[in-house]
Parts: structure tokens; C-alpha cells; sequence
């Protein structure tokens, strides 16, 4: 396992010159109504022969990483594929089914959704992206949620790369109990690791309001489908090479996440980012000034993130 503290990355990998890029409106079938995306690709220069299919995170997230939540407009995964075109690297983002340009795709009826229903969509979304002019070859990167998504899908297509971006390590039910552990007095938490327990078990919890945000009725098939994976397990049947980034400064999703997908997988490069937050971002280490990244959408992306990304797939194209 490769490990570096600061992103550094060799800088021959990275000499490509800057690249105007060319940004046009994609679609796919997705069923009830058609998927949307962006592709974007570089002019000017030679491109690198491989592309990167980015998959955002949970909940309510767009193809930029904005979410429909008020504050949380960071713009991370439009950062990454322009900085990605500037470097001559091709890039297909998309609005997962049931969120903004994607929002009529989702399936009737909230309960018929699956974990594995993003895989299957991400799955096609990169067979659309290799049918595209001068692309050999697919890296999928995914971020937060869009991390275990993309390890999932990696292994039903060929790909040449696979890369984690502040992505879990542990089963859902392990990482929630951490996140809201922090935020909820001892008897709420109680209650909340019943449920997690129960649904771990596959089994659906009667008497949660529909209200809930978290374990509401209508999406706990969904949560069943997803406490039963482990990314540890799933990114060791990934065949291809892998890249593992996480902030330091990411209050969402732990080093330790990061260091057990390293476990799974110690051919991996696991870069550390000793002041980037679970956007992506430079940020304080103090959750109000963190917090505050996650609204301006103005902020560049640490620079190691789209350096590291781009010396990887070129790397990838190079094999």
C-alpha cells in the first residue's frame, strides 16, 4: 500500500496543458423517464484515452454535488471534471434517478428502491461513456455514497481504475452509528441502534412516522439493501488498480473508513488530506468554519484532489 500525507503526485504526469472544454447535455435511458448528464470533454489537446465516470453522494445530490438541503451547495464534482479537462481527461457526471434532471426516472412508489438500482445505473452510464469518441478506457469515481456505488459497479464493467473519494470503509450500519452517535443524547441513540439492528437483520421496523428523515417507512427496503453490503468486501473483487482519498478534516466519513478499504486492498494508494473536509475542500478544523464550505461553491477543491485523480488515470490510459 502506497501512502502519502500530502497528495504530492510525480509532475510529469501532470504536464498536460490546460484544455478549453466542451460541456454538452447527455442522456441515457432510465426506464419511467431518461437519465441526465454531463459530459464533458477537452478541447485543445490530445485527451488521455481514458475518461472518468464521477458518481456523486447520498441523498438528494445532483451531478455537482449540490444538494437539494439548504447550505449544501459545494459544486465539488463540477470542480473535479473541470479541473479533470483542463488536464485533458474526458468526464461524465449525472444525476442520480429521482434527483434533478433525473428527478421523473425514480421508480413508482419510493419502497421499490434498491442500492442496487444506483449500481445498475451507474453500470450503464459507463457502457454510454466507453461508446464515446477517442475513450479506451473507464475510471469510476465515487463520492461519499457514490464511493460504494462505483466499487459495485466496477465490477460488472471493464474499467481501467477505480477511486474512492471520501468514500466508507465499514457496513452503513457501523458508520451511521458513529455519525449520529455524535450528534444525539444517549437515549435517541438507544433507540436508533434498535432500529439500525433490526433492518441489518432484514427485517422492516413498524411504527417509524413517515416523517422520519432517516428510517422512514418508505425507504427502509432501501436501507436493508444497503446495511447488508460491506466496501471492504466489495472493493476486493474490483480487478483494477485503486485510489483511496480522504480528508482529514472530513466530519462525515472518518480516516478510519479510509484505512479499512486500504486494509481490503493493500495494493492500493491511500492519500491522506490533512486539511481537506468531506467536500473536498481546504477547511477549518472547526465544524461552524468547515460547515461553511459546504455553501460556497466559489472555493477550489484541495489541489491535491484533481492532481492525484489525474496523474491515477493517466497512469490508467498508460497501461
Amino acid at each position: 500500500m502506497f501512502k502519502l500525507a500530502t497528495g504530492v503526485v510525480a509532475a510529469a504526469l501532470l504536464a498536460a496543458p490546460a484544455a478549453m472544454a466542451a460541456e454538452r447535455e447527455v442522456a441515457i435511458d432510465g426506464g419511467r423517464a431518461p437519465l441526465h448528464g454531463s459530459l464533458l470533454a477537452p478541447e485543445g489537446v490530445t485527451p488521455s484515452g481514458a475518461a472518468v465516470l464521477i458518481i456523486s453522494g447520498s441523498g438528494p445530490t445532483d451531478r455537482n454535488s449540490d444538494s437539494a438541503f439548504a447550505g449544501v451547495k459545494p459544486g465539488t464534482l463540477r470542480l473535479l471534471a473541470e479541473g479533470l479537462a483542463a488536464q485533458g481527461i474526458t468526464s461524465l457526471r449525472f444525476d442520480k434517478r429521482g434527483v434533478g434532471g433525473s428527478a421523473a426516472a425514480m421508480p413508482a412508489g419510493e419502497q421499490s428502491l434498491r442500492f442496487t438500482t444506483y449500481v445498475d445505473d451507474a453500470v450503464a452510464w459507463a457502457r454510454f461513456l466507453k461508446s464515446q469518441p477517442g475513450v479506451r478506457c473507464i475510471v469510476i469515481a465515487g463520492h461519499s455514497e457514490g464511493s460504494l456505488i462505483g466499487m459495485m459497479a466496477a465490477q460488472q464493467v471493464p474499467v481501467c481504475g477505480y477511486v474512492s473519494l471520501a468514500g466508507a470503509g465499514r457496513p452503513a450500519d457501523v458508520t451511521l452509528h458513529e455519525q449520529l452517535s455524535a450528534q444525539l443524547p444517549p437515549a435517541t441513540m438507544a433507540k436508533v441502534d434498535q432500529v439500525l439492528a433490526e433492518l441489518k437483520a432484514g427485517r422492516e421496523v413498524p411504527g417509524v412516522p413517515a416523517t422520519d428523515p432517516l428510517f422512514r417507512p418508505a425507504i427502509q427496503p432501501y436501507l436493508i439493501s444497503w446495511l447488508a453490503i460491506d466496501p471492504a468486501v466489495e472493493l476486493r473483487k474490483v480487478k483494477a488498480p485503486v485510489l483511496i482519498l480522504q480528508g482529514e478534516r472530513d466530519f462525515q466519513v472518518s480516516v478510519a473508513e479510509a484505512q479499512a478499504l486500504a486494509a481490503a486492498r493493500p495494493d492500493a494508494r491511500l492519500v491522506l488530506l490533512p486539511q481537506a473536509n468531506h467536500v473536498l475542500k481546504v477547511a477549518p478544523a472547526d465544524r461552524a468554519g468547515n460547515a461553511a464550505t459546504y455553501a460556497d461553491p466559489s472555493l477550489p477543491l484541495d489541489p491535491a484532489v484533481t492532481s492525484e485523480i489525474a496523474a491515477f488515470t493517466k497512469a490508467a490510459a498508460a497501461r
